[in-house]
């Protein structure tokens, strides 16, 4: 329930009234240069320590790392590392990894 909480605030806490498209913290932090990044890489890094508190594989975790990694990078773009995290939504990508483990 933690990770599915977590998951919701920074992947779908506000629907963006006319698109019909929900952000988090996670888009929301992108727009605060670097220390926004490193935020939301700290709440998704969360996500992965609950991962590794339920047993998950070092392969499963890995993949999650990955995740993580490549919505840091992308976010470090200044102003326009936003529009690819609008859509590549790593948390959500590890919610699911953690359902299938579980």
């Amino acid at each position: 329930a933690r990770v599915e909480a977590m998951e919701k605030l920074l992947e779908r806490a506000v629907v963006i009234p006319g698109l019909n498209r929900p952000v988090g913290l996670d888009v929301i932090l992108d727009i605060v240069p670097v220390v926004g990044n490193v935020a939301a890489a700290a709440l998704g890094s969360y996500m992965m320590w609950e991962a590794r508190n339920l047993g998950m594989s070092k392969v499963q975790m890995s993949r999650m790392a990955g995740n993580v990694g490549v919505d840091f990078l992308l976010g470090l773009i200044p102003w326009v590392g936003a529009v690819p995290d609008f859509f590549f939504r790593s948390n959500s990508r590890n919610l699911r990894i953690i359902k299938r483990h579980l």
